[in-house]
Parts: C-alpha cells; sequence; structure tokens
C-alpha cells in the first residue's frame, strides 16, 4: 500500500492533484453563482484547439491550451458585452467553432495518439516535474488574483447593480473571472483532461452549497470536497490502472449523491 509513495511519478500526481483540487473550485464558486457553469466546458473543450496545435508544432500544449483558452474568454465576453449575441449563444457559437478547428488540426496531426488521450481524460504518469511547476506558477498566480481582488469579484457576482454603484466595473471583474477559468483548466489538464475539467470546477461547488452558509464557507468546504475527490480519485486510478480524471470526477459526482441523500434525510 505504501509503495505508492516510493513512486516519483505518484509524489508529482498528489502535489499536482493537491494545488488543482484548491484551484478549481475556488474559480468554480464564482462560475456556479454567476450561473456560468456551462463557461467552464467551454473552454475547457476550446483548450483542445491548443492542444492540436501544441502537438502538431511539438512545442508545449498547456501553453497553447492556456492561450487558446483566454483568447476565447475574450471572445465571449466581447460578445456578451456588445449584446450581438445572448450570453448563452455565445458560449455555444465558441464551443462549436473550437471543437471544429480541434477535428481539423487532429486530422492534420493524423489522428489520436496517446499524448491526446491523456489530454483528454487525464493522467498520473504523465506529470513531469515542468508539468507540477507549471501548476503551481498558475495556482499562485490565480490565488493571488482572487484573494486580492475578493472583494470586487464578490460584489460583481453577486450583484452587478451594486457593484456598478459602488464604482466598480463589473464587465472588467467579469471578464477577469473568465480568464481566471481558462488559466485554471490549462493548469488542470493533465491531471483531469480536457474534457472533464468542468466537472471538478462545479461538483464540488454544488455538493458545498448544500452545508454552506455563506460565500465563504462555500470556498473553504468546496475545496474539502475536491481535495478528498482527487486524491481519492489519484489513488483509486493507481490501483485499478484506470483514467485519472474520470475516476475523480465519478468519486466527486458519488460525494455529491451521498451528500444529497443524508442532507434530504
Amino acid at each position: 500500500m505504501l509503495e505508492i509513495f516510493e513512486l516519483d511519478f505518484m509524489l508529482r500526481a498528489f502535489a499536482a492533484g493537491a494545488v488543482i483540487a484548491v484551484m478549481a473550485p475556488l474559480i468554480g464558486t464564482y462560475l456556479v453563482v454567476r450561473r456560468y457553469s456551462m463557461m467552464a466546458d467551454t473552454l475547457a473543450h476550446v483548450s483542445l484547439v491548443g492542444v492540436a496545435l501544441g502537438l502538431l508544432t511539438k512545442t508545449y500544449p498547456e501553453i497553447w491550451a492556456m492561450l487558446v483558452s483566454v483568447c476565447t474568454a475574450f471572445g465571449i465576453e466581447r460578445l456578451k458585452s456588445k449584446g450581438k449575441v445572448y450570453g448563452e449563444s455565445a458560449v455555444g457559437l465558441f464551443l462549436w467553432a473550437g471543437m471544429a478547428l480541434a477535428v481539423v488540426l487532429i486530422s492534420l496531426a493524423k489522428g489520436f495518439n496517446v499524448d491526446l488521450f491523456s489530454f483528454l481524460f487525464g493522467s498520473i504518469t504523465t506529470v513531469t516535474t515542468r508539468d507540477l511547476w507549471f501548476i503551481i506558477v498558475l495556482a499562485v498566480v490565480v490565488l493571488s488574483v482572487i484573494f486580492t481582488l475578493y472583494k470586487e469579484l464578490f460584489s460583481t457576482t453577486f450583484d452587478e447593480e451594486y457593484a456598478q454603484a459602488s464604482g466598480i466595473q463589473p464587465k472588467n471583474f467579469n471578464l477577469i473571472i473568465v480568464i481566471l477559468a481558462a488559466v485554471t483548466i490549462s493548469a488542470c489538464i493533465r491531471i483531469v483532461g480536457m474534457l472533464l475539467i468542468g466537472a471538478l470546477m462545479v461538483i464540488p461547488v454544488l455538493t458545498a452549497i448544500q452545508f454552506a452558509k455563506s460565500f465563504k464557507q462555500t470556498f473553504f468546504i468546496s475545496v474539502v470536497f475536491s481535495l478528498l475527490s482527487v486524491l481519492s480519485g489519484l489513488l483509486l486510478s493507481y490501483y485499478f490502472d484506470i483514467a485519472s480524471g474520470g475516476t475523480i470526477v465519478l468519486v466527486a459526482f458519488i460525494i455529491f449523491l451521498v451528500c444529497s441523500f443524508f442532507k434530504k434525510s
């Protein structure tokens, strides 16, 4: 049982997983409260374009994924702010276009390979030291922004009119929220996979909301559930030799179901 902690790749996976487990629900809390849950899913799927570019050019897929996700976040918020396309439609528009472009790029790269599969569904064995430092650096940036701008982000999330009356520009902070989501997604894809990272950003938050009595409590309780899901999922993934992303999300979903049952009882 303890031999797992003697494996370098598992130690890197646990370290990266713990960082991700803190990042994902903190951003997810803002998205869920603002009913932006599908935004996380869209940015995650569109990041496949960046990964495909990275694999095609044999450079850094994570960097490309972050750039594509951030540009998509800008594009969606730009369309919404102009009022030319409704929010939900803007999200769908970029999701469809992004997936179509990703399919084209993958076909140019001659289809699926092991690297692409690990980005899609997560793989604990592919987490390198470089990946770990990349995740840590992004986490420091994301958490610093969240705690520095907590008051502004909180006000924008709950009441844009009040925020504007207080001298806050809601459009700017809406953009910051979705950019932070895009950056978080690019940090998480090695462990959770781009097709499932949206779930990790949302499910622990939905579980926490059942118990929390304030926004701050939702923050902390969702991180606890996220850590439990990620660390348990990594253990199960290793011992049963299955994809880490799917295992983590299934554990998170089971925790949600169990909590929902006992909460109703």
